[in-house]
């Protein structure tokens, strides 16, 4: 269970969010975090999240969980979060910030609590997943719990 207990785990619990905890062999060779995940857990691209951190013009980080074989939309990013531009953190910075490495970065439980969204598509799924605070964890849960537990903004961010 040790390895189950991270940040963004605790986080969830204290949020009171009912979840499951699904766990996958990462593979360090594969090209998309989430794409792997989706595979290796035989759940369809659209379902399993991927969370990216992005900075606004005005110098605030924020993080996006769209699902896995979508394109963050940063001018959509940046109009949900009251802002002209977006650009896609250094991955350096969004580790520091976040207090996770890049393929296990959370929305929940993060160093620096960082503004969240979640992208619209997430309501047509009874479930989705999001990073669980390492590779190879991911949470489990309905999206709308998702969205309360982080205080996220649901909105179109892809395309």
């Amino acid at each position: 269970m040790a390895g189950k207990v991270t940040p963004a785990v605790r986080a969830a619990e204290a949020a009171g969010l009912r979840f499951r905890l699904l766990e996958y062999n990462y593979d360090p060779s594969a090209e998309s975090v989430g794409l792997q995940a989706a595979s290796a857990l035989g759940l369809p691209p659209a379902q399993v999240f991927k969370t990216l951190v992005a900075v606004l013009d005005t110098g605030e980080m924020v993080c996006a969980a769209i699902p896995s074989d979508a394109r963050l939309n940063l001018k959509a990013l940046a109009t949900a979060a009251g802002a002209k531009r977006a650009e896609m953190a250094d991955p350096a910075k969004a580790e520091r910030a976040t207090g996770y490495v890049v393929g296990g970065i959370s929305p929940f439980g993060q160093r620096r609590k960082l503004r969240a969204f979640l992208d619209g598509s997430a309501a047509q799924h009874a479930e989705i997943l999001l990073n669980g605070g390492r590779r190879g964890l991911q949470i489990a849960a309905a999206p709308e719990d998702c969205a309360r537990a982080l205080d996220a903004l649901v909105a179109p961010l892809t395309g």
